[in-house]
Parts: structure tokens; C-alpha cells; sequence
């Protein structure tokens, strides 16, 4: 039977990771990265050299599936602050098919998660996708533009209503068309080193804003 089958949220990635890590020192501010593989795929050292950003992100998940590894992955970590990236893998049906409705409750399910733990929040957009060759398209098409947009303006708002964070990677990484800019992607979907580069300085910020300290250099 395959592992899906058997450990539907992947808990088992981060046990040991987990385990060795420990709880923070008295005054560590802990900042936990967790999402998919667009997270998954981030070096969080290069991007932000000596701050110990933890990454928690495992390729292919949908937000299901996260809610479910939340309190293991980030609760138990106690950090002050949970950067969240996740939705795309929703929008592809990589769990089955789910309405926005469902992704942004999943989301917000986190965010209640979260606060009633002392952690804030931050929600990353959904990055936009690109669906020229030699792009994969088949990480593309599953995605529509309009379900993107629908996705991330429910988020925004839901932050704006709510307190947690937001960041609009989509609007820093799309074209005019919306798509994601053809230099910031190999694949059509996961960014490479210069999309990770957009993303750097506003999760940087972001960070920041919801700590209350000045941007890290």
C-alpha cells in the first residue's frame, strides 16, 4: 500500500528533526517557514544567512494535509512567528478536488492554531504559474489564473480582517498576463534562485513588521 495510505500528512519528515531541535532559548524569537515545496525547496540559510530560520515545508502538500502536521511542525517548535506559504497544491486537486471555501478554512484553521498558542502569523500569496514551454505545463494548467486570484484576494482579505500578516508575492512575481515572470521559474511553478530572490526581501519585511524589529541586513 503506498506511504500516502499510511501517513497521509507526512508526520514522520520532521520527528526527528523536531526532537533534536528542542524549545527555543529564553531569548530566542523562533521563526518557523512552513508551507509546500515551495517552501520545501527554499535554502532559508542562503536567502538569510545566521538567523536559524527553521524550514518546515514538504513538496506536493495541500493545506489539509498541513493543518494536520501544525501542531507537531510549528505548535510544538513554540516559535514566535509562523510564516505560511500554501494553496497551490489545493488548486491542482492534489488531495482531491477543494473550493476555495474549504483551502482558505483550512488557513484560517492554522491561524486560530496558531494564536491560541502566542504565535503570529504570516500568509504568503499563491505564486502565479507560468504555462509557456519549455515550462512543465503539467504544473501549470491545473492551476487556473482566476482561481489563483480568487484564492489569494480571500486570504488578504481574511488577514486584513483577522491580524495575521500578508504577503502579495503574486503581484512582485507575475507578468502583465499574470503569469509568473519567465526568468523567476525553470519549471513553470516552483521558483528558482531569482524568484527566490523576489521573495527574500518581502518575507524579510514581513518578518520584521509582525516582530516588531527592525529588517534584519
Amino acid at each position: 500500500m503506498p506511504r500516502f495510505f499510511h501517513d497521509f500528512a507526512n508526520l514522520y519528515r520532521y520527528r526527528d528533526a523536531n526532537a533534536t531541535l528542542g524549545v527555543p532559548a529564553p531569548a530566542e524569537r523562533r521563526v518557523v517557514f512552513f508551507g509546500d515545496s515551495i517552501t520545501d525547496f527554499w535554502d532559508l540559510e542562503a536567502s538569510f544567512p545566521g538567523l536559524g530560520y527553521i524550514n518546515r515545508g514538504i513538496a506536493g502538500q495541500t493545506t489539509a494535509q498541513l493543518l494536520l502536521r501544525f501542531r507537531p511542525d510549528v505548535v510544538e517548535l513554540r516559535p514566535a512567528l509562523a510564516m505560511i506559504l500554501a494553496g497551490t497544491n489545493d488548486l491542482a486537486g492534489n488531495t482531491g478536488p477543494a473550493t476555495i471555501e474549504e483551502i482558505a478554512g483550512n488557513l484560517a484553521s492554522m491561524a486560530d492554531l496558531a494564536r491560541a498558542h502566542g504565535i503570529r502569523t504570516v500568509f504568503g500569496s499563491v505564486t502565479p504559474v507560468h504555462r509557456t514551454p519549455p515550462a512543465e505545463i503539467k504544473f501549470s494548467v491545473l492551476r487556473p489564473l482566476d482561481r489563483i486570484v480568487a484564492l489569494n484576494e480571500r486570504l488578504k482579505q481574511y488577514c486584513a480582517a483577522e491580524g495575521p500578516g500578508y504577503i502579495d508575492y503574486f503581484s512582485a512575481m507575475a507578468d502583465e498576463r499574470g503569469m509568473m515572470r519567465t526568468k523567476l521559474t525553470d519549471d513553470g511553478l516552483h521558483p528558482n534562485a531569482a524568484g527566490y530572490a523576489v521573495m527574500m526581501p518581502l518575507a524579510r519585511g514581513a518578518i520584521a513588521q509582525a516582530l516588531g524589529q527592525p529588517p534584519a541586513v
